[in-house]
């Protein structure tokens, strides 16, 4: 069955996202959504998605940022892929396309952060070549 991948540009693109994206960001509702992309897209957040029989299965946040440590490199936000659609090569369909798209625009590297309980999630990134190379850590207030 042929995997229709797509930039999710438009409101209605967007929005047939957010199933998926919930699953991963549970925090975020839906009348907030929209608005929270369309901001982060001024920081040259993008959407990738993968859709099959008129449903998203699985998306990918990204952005081009530079950095001192790494150069300019392709970041992926988030990766999540719908619950119960999991183990059927979507996700990887995705960091395959980002992984050349990243390449087509001069980017020395892939970057991204994952949940330390995401076991299946690392199987799939060290499957396609990524390595653990740091810790992230993080400080949350309350505002």
């Amino acid at each position: 069955m042929t995997l229709d991948i797509f930039i999710a540009n438009t409101d209605a693109e967007i929005q047939a996202c957010f199933p998926v994206f919930h699953e991963l960001r549970p925090h975020i509702e839906a009348d907030q959504f929209l608005a929270q992309v369309r901001r982060q897209q001024t920081q040259s957040y993008q959407i990738l998605a993968v859709r099959q029989q008129g449903t998203v299965k699985s998306v990918a946040g990204f952005r081009f940022a530079e950095f001192l440590a790494w150069g300019k490199v392709l970041y992926i936000d988030d990766l999540a892929t719908l619950s119960g659609e999991t183990s059927q090569g979507f996700a990887g369909a995705l960091l395959d396309w980002l992984i050349e798209h990243a390449q087509a625009h001069g980017c020395p590297g892939v970057h991204l952060d994952s949940g330390y309980q995401r076991h299946h999630a690392h199987r799939l990134y060290l499957n396609k070549g990524f390595r653990l190379s740091s810790h992230h850590f993080s400080l949350t207030f309350n505002i």
